[in-house]
């Protein structure tokens, strides 16, 4: 069974999505239909832009997301998915690859994400940390036994757990890991607290977009990063989506999930190849390919 998998933010590079620009007259028209709904023209900073520009929230999370939606259109019947998931933002991206959200809403919902994200990250200082090679029960525990907020926020693959809180909390929790035996406990350079309580601003403001946003059946499961199951359900799905802001990634909890229930093919869609090492690492059987035209 094939499951598309859908990556999520860090994945861009400058010059994402050009090659579809060109080729692909229905990919053009998609393009410069997304610069009308951002009202600016993000196809500038995909196509030719800095890596700093690409870099900021409200661009690299719908500039992820165009790139993969949009090969997922082109691949028209090579598209032929038993089941979908998508690495935090690649939610959505999935969403609309499996017909549960159209282009324009998802979108939408992308963009008011990454600025309601963006404003939450300016409220209050905050970070992330990749730590490695330690178990997730230890780095939970620790997580619990630091003063101020830190969490666990994205369950990547066996022996790779990213943390995020308050500055002062994650660089504290760090310390505590690698006397623990973390080979690294190493602070991203990111704009703040993804998939933290200190999220909750933003959550409640894409809550309400989400909720005005309709919604269908997907034609196949989403194994969604909150619940880790295979969802069917609209009502279910946009749950999990305004739960997923502040609750962590389960990354690793899903790929065993799709794998249980019959992948055996892990086809990535989007830029970079991220997802595909991360299913590997989870179970080193898998057949992975990049999704191509």
């Amino acid at each position: 069974m094939k499951a598309y998998i859908f990556p999520g933010q860090g994945a861009q590079f400058v010059g994402m999505g050009h090659d579809l620009f060109e080729q692909s007259a229905e990919a053009k028209e998609m393009f410069l239909k997304a610069n009308e709904i951002l009202g600016f023209a993000i196809t500038d900073i995909m196509f030719a832009g800095t890596p700093e520009e690409l870099k900021q929230t409200k661009v690299t999370q719908p500039a992820i997301f165009l790139h993969s939606v949009i090969l997922a259109h082109l691949l028209k019947d090579q598209f032929k998915p038993d089941m979908v998931a998508g690495h935090s933002l690649g939610e959505f991206s999935a969403l609309v690859a499996a017909g549960a959200l159209g282009f324009e809403d998802g979108l939408q919902l992308v963009s008011r994400r990454a600025m309601a994200m963006q404003k939450a990250c300016e409220l209050q200082p905050s970070t992330m940390a990749a730590v490695i090679a330690l178990e997730d029960a230890i780095v939970e525990g620790i997580c619990e036994q630091t003063d101020g907020i830190v969490v666990p926020a994205n369950y990547n693959c066996p022996g790779q757990l990213v943390i995020s809180g308050e500055v002062d909390a994650v660089n504290s929790a760090c310390e505590k890991l690698k006397e623990a035996g973390a080979r690294r406990a190493l602070v991203l350079p990111v704009g703040g607290a993804f998939h933290s309580p200190l999220m909750e601003p933003a959550r409640e403001e894409l809550a309400l977009a989400i909720e005005q946003t309709n919604f269908d059946a997907p034609r196949c499961a989403v194994y969604q990063n909150v619940t880790t199951r295979g969802e069917t359900y609209p009502t279910d799905i946009k749950s999990n989506l305004i739960a997923q802001l502040t609750a962590p990634v389960k990354w690793t909890q899903s790929v065993k999930n799709m794998v249980a229930d019959g992948a055996t093919h892990f086809i990535e869609v989007g830029p970079g190849k991220v997802l595909q090492g991360l299913v590997k690492k989870v179970f080193p059987e898998a057949e992975t390919a990049s999704a191509s035209l």
